[in-house]
């Protein structure tokens, strides 16, 4: 999934964070709204939902510990999170589980305020959506907000290796790291200092992956979102750390949620509630439950 925050990544590093909403958006052509894109009417508002009984939530499929199915059952904590929601709207929380776009501006189109190509229809509440300026400002479309945590990249690594805490990115000339293929990591490893680390830098199809090659010695580290290592460390030999990362400003960002942009009321029901989760604990108690430590979000 989180090859789709590199775009918003780059954009960080190339310093157009305080650009304009206009120049932000060029470039995205296949993905930001267009004009004629109002025409047609997508999703249901506040009434409809609460008269049909259930309100559907778009999240990401194989991204443990935050959203998988367990045979017929959802699981993970959005997906606790969307429930508490559902709840406090007297509804039933139902799913649609799909495989991350070429970028969030994908996500956004297919998930939120168009539908996909095939069996176009959207979701009313997106999951894990990064909340970013560069990103509301490229997707009039949608409303981002309902921030609930902050995440960050992590360091997974054999304790007996590195007896002094987590590694630090130079240590990599002469250990070698596991990442995720198409992820921020894998980008920021392979690039450092004109590609200087490129020979220790193993790829894997996931993060499960690379945290089995370090559980099996074939990676002294892993490096990857910090909450999804924290989930797969069983093991008393390994550590998950946060070292400071060099030359790379994108090692935490806000996530939250988007909603269609007509949908104001709902939207402001869900942040809401999400609000509240974490004022008086309920998110935090949510994130222990699957052994993820948790930062509150930037607001």
């Amino acid at each position: 999934m989180y090859r789709i925050l590199l775009s918003a990544g780059l954009l960080a590093m190339s310093g157009l964070t305080f650009a304009s909403c206009e120049d932000l958006a060029k470039g995205f052509g296949d993905v930001v709204p267009k004009r004629g894109d109002t025409v047609t009417i997508v999703g249901q508002d506040f009434d409809t939902i609460l008269e049909r009984g259930y309100l559907t939530f778009a999240v990401y499929e194989e991204f443990a510990p935050y959203s998988w199915e367990d045979g017929a059952e959802a699981k993970g904590i959005d997906i606790d999170i969307a429930k508490v929601i559902a709840k406090e709207m007297g509804v039933e929380a139902k799913f649609n589980f799909y495989t991350a776009a070429e970028n969030v501006d994908g996500d956004f189109r297919n998930q939120v305020w168009k539908g996909p190509l095939v069996n176009g229809e959207v979701s009313n509440v997106m999951m894990h959506a990064p909340y970013n300026k560069d990103l509301q400002c490229r997707n009039e479309f949608v409303v981002l907000g309902g921030q609930y945590f902050n995440e960050t990249l992590g360091t997974a690594y054999q304790k007996d290796v590195f007896p002094d805490g987590a590694p630090t990115t130079p240590y990599y000339r002469f250990h070698k790291v596991g990442v995720e293929d198409h992820t921020i990591s894998s980008f920021y490893l392979g690039n450092f200092n004109g590609g200087m680390l490129h020979k220790n830098v193993v790829h894997y199809p996931s993060h499960k992956a690379a945290f089995d090659g370090l559980t099996n010695r074939e990676v002294d580290a892993v490096m990857g979102v910090k909450g999804k290592l924290e989930y797969f460390d069983q093991s008393d030999e390994i550590e998950v750390g946060t070292p400071p990362l060099v030359n790379f400003a994108l090692n935490e960002w806000t996530i939250g949620i988007a909603v269609n942009f007509r949908y104001r009321e709902l939207y402001y029901t869900v942040d809401g509630t999400i609000a509240d989760m974490v004022k008086d604990g309920r998110m935090e108690k949510i994130f222990e439950k699957y052994k993820v430590s948790y930062a509150k979000p930037d607001y």
